[in-house]
């Protein structure tokens, strides 16, 4: 009997090229797992009527971890009783910690000696997608609990303890007092109660620039929901970009592991999709699981091949998908 049991979401779009390279990589890196295949996500809906099927649900539930491809997620008008297939498992499995790592990779153009960890809030803030319209008004609701807040700012300080005793709360409790306020404070006073812990805030537009600027003096950055959605995409583009972003939906129980980026209908299905940030977004889950040694395999195989070649496409190269998943299998031999 294999050790772990791994759910395969493969979702939309370039998800199922993704998930796939992924999975051959966790295989030929001898990850003692067996594989369970589920579906979710927006091509789902328009075949079924439902964005996640209860098989699905059963497949979360009764593994160690899930690993997600893509979603589509259509801009305008939701059609009717469709919803964020990711979102909403984020929400149904209290997954409130979105842990995003940007670190440097041997890629053109990146930043040198990055390495740091944007922490967001999963569950909260104005993606409760609580909306409304009065003719010409549209109103959207913020939720900010003091429970979701202390509870992402103990996670975050608990990480930082690991990393560089340095965490940085990112707010805008200057114009949103009561809101921004609630979460500012609750982690604060956590913060308080952590012996050595190096804590710091910053306003989010500066910790935009600063991002920008000189993002060697960041390590775990938390913040609430909307801000680490924006904040991760621009920290990814200092490293490469969303094609090696990676990232863990984490809660007390369950772990559901995906890339940052969508599901790129533009070149689904083409095969020259670029698996990098599904197969590092296995070694957040490797690591979640605690096979640290192979997780580490993966990565340094990852790093082999960017540095070597071949790259995909959006990273200046030519390969292909299946090139880039055997040149990686192959490093890690």
């Amino acid at each position: 009997m294999a050790k772990y049991r791994i759910c395969l979401i493969e979702g939309d779009g370039i998800g199922h090229e993704v998930i796939p390279s992924a999975r051959r990589v966790l295989e030929a890196a001898g990850f003692d797992a067996e594989y369970v295949g589920a579906e979710a996500g927006y091509e789902y809906f328009l075949d079924h009527g439902t964005s996640v099927p209860k098989a699905t649900y059963d497949a979360v539930e009764n593994t160690d971890a899930t690993l997600f491809g893509a979603a589509t997620s259509p801009s305008g008008e939701k059609p009717a009783g469709f919803f964020g297939a990711i979102r909403h498992l984020r929400q149904k499995y209290g997954l409130y910690a979105n842990v995003r790592p940007t670190k440097t990779r041997p890629v053109p153009d990146a930043y040198e000696n990055v390495d740091l960890v944007i922490v967001r809030e999963n569950t909260q803030g104005l993606y409760v997608e609580q909306e409304r319209r009065y003719g010409d008004t549209a109103i959207a609701d913020t939720v900010i609990t003091k429970d979701a807040s202390e509870r992402i700012g103990k996670f975050a300080a608990d990480l930082a303890m690991k990393r560089g005793k340095r965490l940085t709360v990112v707010h805008k409790a200057n114009v949103l007092p009561v809101t921004q306020g609630l979460f500012l404070n609750t982690i604060l006073d956590h913060a308080k109660t952590v012996d050595g812990l190096n804590t710091s805030t910053m306003i989010v537009d500066n910790a935009a620039m600063q991002l920008v600027r000189n993002p060697r003096q960041f390590d775990v950055m938390v913040m609430t929901n909307m801000f680490g959605d924006i904040l991760s995409d621009l920290a990814a583009g200092l490293v490469g970009g969303l094609g090696i972003a990676a990232s863990g939906n984490v809660g007390d129980k369950f772990g559901i592991f995906e890339s940052v980026h969508g599901s790129a209908p533009d070149i689904a299905g083409q095969g020259i999709s670029n698996p990098t940030a599904t197969i590092l977004a296995s070694v957040i889950m490797l690591d979640h699981l605690g096979d640290h040694e192979t997780a580490r395999r993966i990565d340094n195989a990852v790093n082999k091949v960017l540095a070597e070649g071949p790259r995909t496409r959006d990273l200046g190269g030519t390969a292909n998908n299946k090139e880039f998943t055997e040149a990686v299998i192959k490093a890690l031999a």
